[in-house]
């Protein structure tokens, strides 16, 4: 009979400790974790509106760069918040706390020594942003790959191609950047007419071309200055070329240069001006008299059979 007041004391005990651990640590818990979310919330509209207040809504050049930073301050204030709240738990659940972090300390040495592409990804990554090589929405060229910019992080790029096939690319592995709509696009233009042409006529016929693009509604505020003609660049085999360029806003340079096309091929017809194609010249050689040897051709008809 004794033990069932012993059994009902321990079972007390254990209750009573319980509750006292709930109405203590376990409220802590809860209120660190509700905290970790509402910060979480909120780490979230910061990042997306801290740096849109400073973006000029007009300014695509600012805008994209906002939306990339924001990115990147998400995930690290994400990072941060989830670290400090599993520490938190962790000290309320009876976890020493500086044995878990000098350990971590240590693991972290060793894997940075293993983990040295990963180190370089991120050093790369930082430096990327920090200079403004890479932001969303630009279409650049890094490490043999080329595309429109999904994502930037502190290790990676992501880009997909005109395929729609998506690339990520190590910042470790970005030696060269090559940004194709950074503040304003160039469309450049190598323009072939035939040698018979005259060449003034057809530069002022690329002019007006041009010019009624800039008038038009829907393309004309693309383009931010008038062409730019070089000049007659080169003779090549079978045309002579002249070269020219149009400054458009970013990464509508191709929309416009296709219209241009479009149109300057429509008035070329219309002029009668040759946009030649390669042409094959026979020489058959001259004796020392001045003779050229006589050419055999046999011209042969499939005649068929009834």
């Amino acid at each position: 009979m004794a033990a069932e007041p012993l059994l009902g004391n321990t079972l007390g005990t254990h209750l009573s400790t319980a509750g006292e651990w709930l109405l203590s640590s376990g409220l802590r818990i809860v209120l660190v974790a509700a905290i970790m979310y509402v910060a979480l919330r909120a780490a979230r509209i910061v990042a997306l509106r801290l740096f849109t207040l400073f973006a000029d809504k007009d300014d695509i050049e600012m805008k994209k760069r906002a939306d990339t930073l924001s990115s990147v301050v998400r995930v690290g204030l994400t990072i941060a918040i989830m670290a400090v709240g599993l520490v938190s738990i962790l000290g309320e659940l009876g976890v020493q706390i500086g044995p878990v972090l000098a350990a971590a300390g240590v693991v972290g040495l060793a894997v940075g020594f293993g983990a040295q592409q990963l180190v370089q990804d991120v050093i790369s990554g930082f430096f990327i942003l920090l200079e403004d090589q890479i932001r969303v929405g630009d279409v650049v060229e890094i490490a043999g790959k080329s595309g429109l910019v999904e994502r930037v992080t502190l290790r990676t790029v992501v880009l997909r191609d005109m395929t729609g096939s998506v690339h990520y690319v190590r910042n470790g592995q970005i030696d060269t950047v090559t940004n194709m709509t950074k503040d304003f696009s160039y469309y450049a233009m190598d323009i072939g007419v035939g040698y018979r042409e005259d060449v003034d006529q057809v530069m002022e016929v690329i002019r007006e071309v041009a010019a009624e693009l800039c008038a038009d509604p829907e393309l004309g505020t693309d383009i931010l200055e008038p062409i730019e003609i070089m000049g007659l660049d080169k003779f090549a085999d079978s045309a002579v070329i002249i070269k020219a360029r149009l400054k458009t806003k970013p990464i509508r340079q191709w929309a416009v240069g296709r219209e241009f096309n479009r149109r300057l091929k429509k008035r070329f017809d219309a002029e009668g001006i040759e946009i030649p194609y390669p042409h094959l010249t026979m020489y058959m050689g001259q004796d020392r008299q001045g003779n050229a040897p006589s050419l055999h051709m046999k011209i042969e008809k499939d005649v068929e059979k009834a």
